[in-house]
């Protein structure tokens, strides 16, 4: 396994309970990719990418993935405020709170938008019924019956959002309350298939919730089903290629250049990187194949600021925000991209999202003291280096945090987003306790994605086309944010029981959402009081080593 998010980790823990030899092979310090967390002033620790898990009732998806490898009990997930809203939409002029459930969803949009509610009937129903074959789908429908059971809903889902927005009819303000949560897919309504938008609302409308502990606890739960089933992470150790012989994978080789051999490799890396840099592209993959991957764009980069106070924050609830500075989101991306492609100026904010760890998990140790808080804010940022100020990315070497462009750049755009921030919720910055801006190029080093992007590929060969996770290399898989599964931790743990299920020869996702238990509990360890995730996930070898991060 290449790399140990969370579509990684649940592949290597299904193979490693069904008694397969596995072996985890993480370049950074832990394992968990987007969910992994980090620490700082011995007092606070900041999720990465785990603002928010949905459908996690008894039965939903996570609960049951991981009720499968045995590890059900070991990661509680706290409801967010699933009634009054889990989401809160700013605009201008409306405020949307988002609660749990479907029709719920429809009164409160009904509500925002009185004169376009025969509109919202014609969306919620061609959502649900989307939503609901792509469910469908997973439980194991195969898409023949699918399409046989109602061809005009699986036809809706092969357009985009955009599409479907246009065909119902809606004005700019209410495509911006339906769209406004973009920022979990990381593109416009254009850039997104009408199927993975509904994807992804129907997975929060069944409830949304936070892992109690943060993102790490998750990741760390994980770990210990794989390695008490004898499967082994290995962290700090980076891969430089992905060895084939006559069309199929052979194994690995090392940046120390250590090769291992093995008859199968999964591929959570970034598909970009691991088909035109880890396989050599055309080395190992046809032409077309190759230009395709070349030619991909990727989605929205992300800017992150994580904050945190001496004091609480009066009046936030149990939700993330969603700002707008406009009530035409589209139009307000659209000049904000041309303005800066045009005239090189990027002075505004047109739209800023809040995740507050410290009000999901309230009393944390780890999370703050008592009586302080702990958040983000984020924002999307124009594609490319050139924003800025530098050539290439770190992965290529480049130098990036001595360039005093780059610096001016974060500088500035730190402030704006402050600025922002404390126009929605308030003056905070004389509390501030620690404040730290990561960038595209910040998440380029850690997370090795190409753009600096959380989000996968947004075109590969067209909207919504994505590879599979077989490759047309026998024994080769791959996973995570860019295969046709979607963006998000839910579609990546989808992605990696998939391959997990072709490996294995059997309808492996359909069977653990049905009940069936690979894992064994009795095999795992015991958590003592001193019981640390990030200790966890650096893999058993490395338990010790220093360096790690405290709290306390």
């Amino acid at each position: 396994m290449v790399g140990s998010g969370l579509g990684g980790l649940i592949s290597a823990g299904y193979l490693a309970a069904d008694g397969r030899s596995v072996l985890v092979l993480e370049q950074h310090d832990i394992a968990g990719g987007n969910a992994h967390v980090f620490r700082r002033r011995r007092k606070y620790e900041f999720d990465v990418g785990t603002h928010y898990i949905g459908d996690c009732a008894e039965g939903g998806l996570f609960p049951s993935l991981l009720a499968g490898l045995g590890v059900r009990d070991r990661v509680t997930f706290r409801p967010m405020d699933n009634e009054h809203g889990f989401d809160r939409v700013i605009t201008p002029t409306a405020t949307l709170d988002i609660p749990a459930g479907w029709t719920s969803y429809r009164d409160r949009l009904c509500q925002a938008l009185p004169e376009e509610t025969e509109r919202i009937d014609a969306f919620v129903d061609l959502a649900r019924a989307v939503a609901g074959a792509t469910r469908d789908g997973l439980h194991g429908t195969s898409v023949v019956e699918l399409f046989r059971r109602s061809p005009q809903t699986m036809r809706w889902t092969r357009r985009t959002l955009g599409q479907a927005l246009d065909h119902c009819g809606f004005s700019p303000k209410a495509r911006t309350l339906i769209a406004a949560q973009a920022g979990n897919y990381g593109t416009m309504p254009d850039g997104i298939t009408f199927a993975e938008h509904a994807a992804m609302l129907d997975h929060y409308l069944r409830g949304a919730y936070y892992p109690e502990g943060g993102g790490q606890v998750l990741v760390a739960a994980l770990v210990e089903a794989l390695e008490a089933h004898g499967g082994e992470l290995r962290t700090r150790c980076e891969v430089r290629r992905i060895l084939t012989e006559q069309g199929r994978a052979t194994g690995v080789e090392l940046t120390d250049g250590t090769r291992v051999s093995a008859p199968l490799v999964i591929s959570n890396a970034d598909y970009r990187r691991t088909v035109l840099d880890l396989c050599g592209g055309e080395r190992t993959f046809s032409a077309e194949l190759v230009e395709r991957t070349r030619a991909a764009t990727m989605r929205g980069a992300v800017v992150a600021v994580y904050v945190a106070l001496d004091t609480e924050l009066p009046g936030v609830p149990n939700a993330n925000i969603w700002w707008h500075d406009s009530d035409d989101m589209e139009a307000a991306h659209a000049a904000m991209t041309e303005r800066w492609e045009r005239d090189g100026v990027f002075d505004s904010v047109p739209q800023l999202t809040f995740s507050f760890a410290s009000i999901k998990d309230p009393g944390a140790a780890a999370v703050c003291p008592p009586g302080h808080s702990n958040f983000q804010l984020m924002t999307g940022c124009p594609p490319g280096y050139g924003f800025w100020g530098v050539d290439g990315g770190p992965v290529g070497g480049e130098p990036y945090r001595r360039n005093d462009a780059y610096l001016a750049r974060k500088r500035r755009l730190t402030e704006l987003m402050l600025a922002t921030a404390e126009k929605v919720i308030g003056p905070f910055r004389e509390r501030i306790t620690h404040l730290e801006t990561a960038t595209p190029l910040s998440h380029e080093r850690y997370i090795r994605g190409t753009g600096g992007t959380p989000y996968g590929m947004a075109n590969w060969g067209g909207v919504g086309q994505r590879p599979d996770v077989r490759t047309d290399v026998e024994g080769l898989y791959v996973v995570g944010q860019s295969v046709r599964y979607g963006s998000g931790l839910g579609a990546v743990a989808t992605s990696g029981m998939a391959a997990a299920g072709q490996i294995l020869g059997r309808p492996l996702l359909p069977e653990v959402l049905g009940g069936a238990v690979l894992g064994d509990p009795a095999l795992l360890p015991e958590r003592g009081p001193d019981w640390d995730p990030m200790v966890v996930s650096r893999g058993r070898t490395r338990r010790t080593a220093k360096g790690l991060a405290r709290i306390g």
